[in-house]
Parts: C-alpha cells; structure tokens; sequence
C-alpha cells in the first residue's frame, strides 16, 4: 500500500463535492480517474497530495494514510519549475545529491595519498550511493526524457520563463519522469503535446516502476494505461476494474442492474405503505400493519442511479450511391498563403479513396491536414489532379464552424438554408442534436463550440451526403456526444474522410489511416493500432539493417588492415562456449517475450479484467518475466562486447 483515504468529505459553500471517498493506492497500480468538469477530480487530486485538508466531522472522517517509502509527483499547471533556471540546469537538479555526491568523490580522488583508511571507507560509501542511482546514466536519462518530450539540444541553454505556458507543461512532466516517484499523478498530460510525443509517453509510462494515477480525457490513452479506472460522480468514487473501454461497459451494466433493483424496491415499498394506510387503523390488521411499518425501517434503501443525460441523436444518411472508384488524387501540391507567404507544406500527395472506405487522415501539427481536406473540396487552388466520380453528394464540417453566420439564431440558421422546413421540423431537429428551449435563439456567435458542432451535424443530417468530409468533428465535444458522433458514424455506411488527433476515434471508426508527411501521403490498411504496429515492424527492422551494416562495416575494415588473429586453444574453446551461451540467451529472451505477450493477452481478457486478484497475479508474473528478460540482456551484452 503506497496511499489510502478513508472516508474523505469536502464541501464548497454549502456544497458537497466529495461524500464518503475510499480509496487504496497499491505499488504498480495504474488508475485513471474520470468524471464530468466540476465533478471534484481536483479537489481529491489536492486532498491526496495534502494540499488541502478533508473536511471532519467525526472521528473516522478523512483518514489518509502514507507508507513511510511513499513519495508523490503531482504535475500542476507549469508547477515545479525555476523559471530562471535553463532546461538543462533544471534537469540536472533532480539529481542533486548524486551530482554533490559525485563531487565529494572527485575531491576524496585528490586526496588519497593522505589519510587512505578514513578517505577510502568514505569514497567506499559515495561510490555505493552513486552507483545505486545510476550516477553514471545521469545525463543519458535527461537526454532521453528531454528528446523525448520534444525539447532538443538547441533548447538546452534556454530560459524556462522564455517558453509558452504549454512547452512549460511538458518541461514539469520531464522534470516529474526524472524524479521518478513511486506514485505518479498526472493531470490532463496529454493537454500540450503533439501525436509523436503523446506516443512516447505512453510508451514510457507503459515500463513506469511506480504507480500511476492519471486524468485525461484522451480515452486511447487510458485505454493503453490504466487497469482500473475511478469515477467521481455526484460526489461519490466508484472503481471499475479493467481500462477505459471495459469500464463504459462495466458501468452501464451497472447502472441497469441498480436500477432494476431500485424499480424493484419501489414497487415493494408502494406495496407495503399501501397495506399500512389500508390497515393500521383496523384492530383485527393493526398488528401487521404495525409489523410492516418496522420493515419499512429496517429497509436499507436503494439510491436511484444517476441517469445519463439525454444524449444527442445523430444519425447520417444518403439517397445516391456512387461508382466503386470514388477519387484519384495525384500530384497535388498542399501549399498555405499567398505571395510571399506562401508556403508549401507538402510537395506531392498521391492516393485513391473507394465507396465504403472509412479513412483517417494523420500526420505532424502544421502538416497541412486541414488545408488538404480544402483542396480536396476545391475550395484551394492546388497543382496536380483531384477527380471525383460522378453522383458524390459531399458533406462538410469544418472544426471552427466558419460556415455559420455568427449573426444568425441558431434556429434562422437553418431557416436560411431550408426556407420550406417549418419552425416544428426545424426544432424537432435541433431537439435530436440536444439544443433545446432558448438555445435555439441564441445567435452562433455567442454559443459554445460543443454547441456550434451540433448544429453543424444537424446541417450535415439534411444534407445526405454519400462522403462525409470531417476535420477534428470531436474537438469540442464532451464526452457523451463524442460517444454519440462514433456511433454514427460507424453506422454509416458511405464514405468518410476525416483529420482527427483524437485516436480513440481513428480506432474506433478507421478502416485506413492515411499519414502525411514532408515528401508522401502513405495509405495503411487498418485502424490506428494497426498503423503503429507496422510503424513498430518497420523500426525493428531498420535498427536490425543498422546493426547489419554495422557488422558489415567493421568486418570490411578489419579485411582493409588485413589483421590476423592468432588464438590458442583455449582462446578458441572460450569463443566457442560464448556464441552458445550467446545462441542460448537469444532462444531463452525470445521465449520469456512470448511468455509475456501470452500474459498480457490474458490481463485483456474479460474474464481477468472482472478478477482483481487474477489480475494481480498476472502483473506480478509480468514483472518476474520482465526482470529475467533483463537480466539476460545485460548478460547477452556483456558477451557481445567481449568479442
């Protein structure tokens, strides 16, 4: 156990926030923690790592306990940071007292032909201290981290006050990974970071020691993280085992199951109050009657479920299908600006789009995804050909909605578009999209974004398109109409081509990935796990060329000096003996990495996920498995530097 709270209670003017929270932290647990904006996700963050104090009102209100070896990394809004300080030094600071040991030792070094007995018992010491913390890997950690995260060498000397507000963010959560708490709280994480750097991070908090409480609203992201999941709602905490998509399953099978239960109280309870009014005032009833008053007492009640929301209705549809060969794009050019701004983004993009294909369009910030879903739409000029076939109805959301009239209603909107709908139809529309009563005359520009999406899926339902053109549709949705959008879409049967960062939905709706870079448009077959897993293959496989080459390398320039080596017997029987432990090492690594990918198979399993001990177990073994896989690495590299 790292952390427990017990019973914990706050209260905002009046309001309660947090009622009766429990929680326990284990070591290498991965929890996410979920619920609606305002919900109190914060208000326990800063309870957990004592920044505030639970509010008591008897005895066992509010206990948290900490293991004496606990220690806690939150990541706060560009918290934890010197900002006079640069992104080196900075770093570097996590490491103080490796660093001043490292120094003291430097100092004992110049000092031992003095008093050697007392120097070398102390320099024995710092040695042991500085090995045990990985003195020597110090700077090879900073490296990794910063680079990772996105921050080069050219960034090194800079001033961390000279930095925007989200590449401070990222510089905490390098700083925090540095540390290495064993628990590890983590903030909206994913907030300030590009798709490369939110696929290191995961990567890296995949082999994280400690334990990790995060809060996100990327649902990928917990997905490939997090074993249970937490919810607050209306003040309480609820833990589901298993990640972010087996808990929306979990929960809804719960919610039904209380609330049957709770139908079926009701109905009992209905029943025995109407046997008391109908009896307590008979003398020959008034006993049972009597009886049935203290069952109803001694009742324990059943809490009606919290209800979902009404969630929006989305529902796209087309009259025309087209020909089978949708689109050709060939040699076209995504170029932004004009005269001397311009500026072109990529050089030649080619590709073919089919009927039916559902295809998720990726690549780096600034790439040029928006601008190239307009010269597809022929709102840019471009250079090369976009064909489209015949009878393609497009439809088209644009994600900052500057196709409404920030002037109109919401409701004249519509009017404006479809003169011949009446005020009923049009509402009744509007209703399904869940913008409702006085919304409606509400002009767009005062709206919200999630609100100006709405009604931009109400235009696309009466458009009918046949291809669905979206660029990032969930960027202002919350979570009950992202829901809502995926459903539709993976509904629909036409074709869809859409730019989103939101990988839960690539996952969730792609049947390709198409990826931009600099010089090519790559298509790849599958959704979003499907394109990393060829990514990874293609990684394996240059780093296994490089190695090749490598070898290659060093064979042709020891043929160059024509060196000859001359070994004994017992030379050649010692090589002999290393290449089959080195042989023996690679079958043995290789079959702990299929024992591990055999366990992590079967932590997905639905039977495990609703088996926390089972689960434990599983981890546990993992851990064992990891552990020797190491251990013969580091043997395997020991022999390949001897040769």
């Amino acid at each position: 156990m790292l952390v427990s709270l017990s019973n914990i209670h706050k209260y905002y003017n009046g309001r309660e926030i947090l009622h009766g929270v429990n929680l326990t932290i284990n070591e290498g647990e991965r929890i996410g923690l979920v619920g609606a904006n305002g919900c109190g996700k914060t208000t326990f963050l800063r309870i957990l790592t004592g920044k505030e104090e639970p509010d008591r009102f008897v005895e066992d209100d509010g206990v948290i306990s900490r293991a004496s070896k606990t220690t806690v990394g939150y990541l706060e809004q560009m918290g934890g940071l010197e900002r006079s300080s640069t992104v080196y030094a900075e770093m570097r600071s996590v490491f103080a007292d490796v660093l001043q040991a490292a120094d003291r030792m430097r100092e004992l070094e110049a000092q031992m032909h003095g008093a050697l007995d007392v120097v070398s018992e102390e320099y024995s010491r710092l040695t042991a201290f500085f090995e045990s913390r990985d003195g020597y890997l110090i700077d090879v950690k900073i490296k990794t981290v910063l680079n990772g995260m996105g921050f080069g060498e050219d960034t090194y000397d800079r001033v961390i006050s000279s930095f925007s507000g989200g590449e401070k963010t990222r510089l905490a959560i390098a700083k925090l990974l540095l540390e290495e708490p064993n628990l590890l709280i983590l903030d909206e994480p994913t907030n300030h970071l590009d798709f490369q750097t939110v696929l290191w991070l995961e990567e890296y908090l995949k082999d994280y020691k400690g334990s990790l409480l995060i809060v996100s609203h990327d649902r990928y992201f917990l997905d490939k993280l997090c074993t249970s999941i937490c919810e607050i709602e209306r003040g309480h905490l609820t833990r589901y085992k298993g990640n972010y998509t087996t808990f929306t399953r979990l929960k809804a099978e719960a919610v039904a199951r209380q609330l049957k239960e709770y139908e079926a109280q009701q109905k009992e309870i209905a029943k025995l109050e109407d046997y008391v009014a109908r009896n307590i005032v008979r003398a020959t009833t008034a006993k049972s009657a009597q009886s049935r008053v203290k069952a109803l007492e001694r009742m324990e009640r059943i809490e009606k479920p919290v209800m979902p929301q009404k969630a929006a209705k989305l529902r796209f549809t087309y009259e025309t299908e087209p020909p089978f060969d949708l689109l050709q794009v060939q040699n076209i050019d995504v170029t932004v600006g004009i005269g001397e701004q311009k500026r072109t983004l990529v050089d030649s993009l080619s590709f073919e789009v089919k009927r039916g294909e559902k295809i998720g369009i990726i690549g780096e910030n600034g790439i040029g995804k928006s601008t190239l879903l307009k010269v597809l739409l022929g709102k840019l000029p471009h250079r090369g050909n976009v064909h489209w076939t015949s009878n393609v109805r497009l439809s088209y959301f644009e994600q900052e909605s500057t196709q409404l009239n920030p002037n109109n209603t919401v409701i004249d909107e519509l009017h404006d578009r479809y003169p011949t709908m009446t005020d009923l139809e049009i509402r009744s529309l509007l209703g399904q999209v869940r913008m409702t009563g006085e919304n409606v005359f509400k002009q767009i520009g005062v709206i919200s974004g999630g609100e100006r999406a709405k009604v931009c899926f109400a235009l696309m339902m009466l458009e009918h398109g046949n291809v669905l053109i979206l660029d990032e549709p969930t960027n202002h949705l919350d979570l009950t109409t992202k829901e809502v959008l995926e459903e539709a879409l993976a509904a629909y049967t036409g074709t869809i081509l859409f730019v989103s960062h939101d990988r839960y939905l690539l996952n969730r709706i792609s049947d390709k990935i198409l990826e931009i870079t600099p010089h090519q448009a790559e298509l790849f077959p599958g959704n979003f796990d499907s394109y990393l897993a060829v990514h990874q293959q293609r990684e394996l496989l240059a780093q296994q060329e490089a190695d090749a080459q490598k070898q290659r390398r060093a064979a042709e320039e020891a043929k160059e000096r024509g060196t000859k080596v001359y070994r004994t017997k017992e030379q050649r029987s010692r090589e002999a003996q290393r290449r089959n432990r080195i042989r023996t090492l690679e079958q043995e690594i290789d079959a702990l990495e299929q024992q591990q990918q055999q366990l992590q198979e079967q932590i997905g399993t639905e039977e495990v996920c609703a088996d926390y001990k089972r689960m434990q177990q599983l981890c546990n073994q993992i851990e064992q498995v990891k552990g020797q896989m190491e251990e013969k690495f580091e043997e395997l590299m020991l022999l390949e530097e001897e040769a």
